[in-house]
């Protein structure tokens, strides 16, 4: 079970958001880089990277900061960011400068050419969010919610080939409330490219329960405010979830 510390980069630093809303944000930490390396050294695996100005711009705003964050963690481990990526030059600058994947959300879902085209030219670098409440599917930074079903669009990009599908329950994230682990399931369950959770992980307690249905095709999990808070020690977790799923 891999637990992927999340760093959300608005304006430059480190923040968490409460159900996305930019207006209700918590600034972590003013030095990126440096929340990367605690990361690292606290033995994360892979890193979360979210340009909340990118998401709402259409574009990458936070540019200096992941630059920051790709030069301290270098090739140590694999970084992913998501917020703004809405075209296939976007993708390849991402990648070039050592990005190991990109998350398409929004685009995924009102330009699906955009996502097939982007499966095609960069194979095994592609991960589609999907953020969900109620089982449909929300885009536009959670503002508008899809009469699409989630089930339905995570098996449609499995077929055009995307690496993983991150799977985020928008009523829980930021939160502490607890991860949708049944909603997690069922759509792993679904699939058989891997599944990633996201939103309201809590405590231990989550990470005890993802670990349970790895087998289902959960590959891990995004920890966010929890671990920025103190409700969950990253480094005891992570050894946590090694120890349940040897």
């Amino acid at each position: 079970m891999l637990l992927i510390p999340a760093i959300d980069l608005k304006d430059g630093q480190c923040v968490r958001l409460k159900q996305g809303d930019m207006d209700q944000s918590t600034i972590f930490g003013e030095d990126p880089a440096a929340i990367a390396r605690r990361w690292l050294n606290a033995g994360a695996r892979r890193l979360h990277l979210v340009d909340l100005n990118g998401a709402f711009a259409g574009q990458p705003r936070n540019k200096a900061a992941i630059k920051s964050i790709l030069k301290e963690v270098g090739s140590e481990i694999p970084v992913q960011l998501g917020g703004g990526i809405r075209d296939l030059d976007t993708i390849e600058r991402c990648i070039d400068a050592g990005m190991r994947y990109v998350i398409i959300g929004t685009a995924a879902v009102k330009n699906p050419g955009f996502l097939k085209d982007a499966c095609s030219a960069f194979g095994g670098h592609i991960i589609v969010g999907l953020d969900a409440k109620d089982g449909k599917v929300a885009t536009d930074g959670w503002s508008k919610l899809t009469g699409h079903e989630v089930v339905d669009l995570a098996k449609k990009y499995e077929d055009w080939g995307v690496e993983s599908i991150i799977y985020t329950d928008i009523g829980r994230d930021g939160m502490l409330s607890g991860i949708n682990v049944d909603a997690t399931v069922k759509l792993a369950q679904s699939l058989s490219i891997p599944v990633i959770a996201s939103g309201g992980l809590a405590g231990m307690d989550d990470i005890v329960k993802l670990c349970e249905v790895e087998d289902e095709g959960v590959e891990g999990v995004i920890c966010g405010r929890a671990i920025y808070t103190g409700d969950l020690d990253f480094a005891a977790a992570q050894d946590r979830a090694d120890e349940l799923t040897a």
